[in-house]
């Protein structure tokens, strides 16, 4: 008991509604509460691959409402297999292969299970022009990538804007960064910024709102979603 109300040990549903017949409980109270505990596991898949995702981003971006990415590459969420295991290998050079097979398979379950979600987060994506010529891969790798993220701007709740070489300097220039809001009142929005170092997670509400305010000029700086998708569209055509 102590290790179940301390969160150390799941709750089984024998267990769950052995407990509700103790303390009867009725519905609606019971059919909520065991409903919770099946969206709970279903929220869980990240714990197959808990020597990938270390931190606690991926939990609360399970949970966010609404997703807004500065981008310096393609986001995890959107990386075709072919390039995230380019990214994978290139920025960690002592992987071995079997590793970087793990992390593939573990973003691609990622990727699965945020654009699966009975309620799927609202995403918004600025990503910057020079993602889309970088040489990440052979050909048929940067196809496929121009490719996934062009469909990806047909996703429902998916909003993809590009930031144009012709912007110059830009309010994202000092890194990528993710902003995560939540549905609950009582679950403030977070900033998060991933890099060599670590990763640091801003609540402070002064904090975030100077991560807010860059995103509102990096949106009114960038491409319309419109023009982002068609300036993709053209990329394609001319790697045929």
């Amino acid at each position: 008991m102590y290790r179940l109300e301390n969160g150390r040990s799941p709750i089984t549903t024998d267990d769950l509604h052995d407990m509700l017949d103790l303390y009867a409980v009725g519905s609606p109270q019971r059919d909520a509460l065991i409903q919770l505990s099946r969206d709970a596991r279903r929220r869980g898949w990240w714990t197959s691959y808990s020597d990938v995702f270390t931190g606690s981003y991926i939990p609360m971006e399970a949970e966010a409402a609404s997703i807004r990415l500065n981008a310096h590459l393609v986001p995890g969420i959107f990386q075709t297999p072919g390039y995230a295991r380019e990214v994978i290998t290139a920025t960690r050079p002592a992987i071995s292969a079997e590793d970087a097979e793990r992390r593939v398979a573990a973003r691609t379950a990622r990727q699965e299970a945020l654009f699966t979600r009975q309620d799927p987060a609202q995403i918004h994506a600025i990503i910057d022009e020079a993602v889309l010529h970088r040489q990440v891969g052979g050909p048929d790798v940067i196809r496929a990538h121009l490719t996934a993220l062009r469909d990806a701007t047909a996703k429902p709740g998916v909003t993809l804007q590009l930031l144009p070489f012709a912007v110059g300097a830009n309010a994202g220039m000092d890194g990528k960064f993710a902003l995560l809001a939540f549905a609950h009142p009582d679950d403030p929005p977070i900033a998060y910024v991933e890099g060599l170092m670590g990763d640091v997670y801003i609540e402070a509400a002064q904090d975030v709102n100077r991560f807010t305010l860059a995103w509102t000029h990096l949106t009114a700086q960038a491409l319309s979603p419109a023009d982002s998708t068609a300036m993709i569209t053209t990329l394609i055509k001319e790697k045929r």
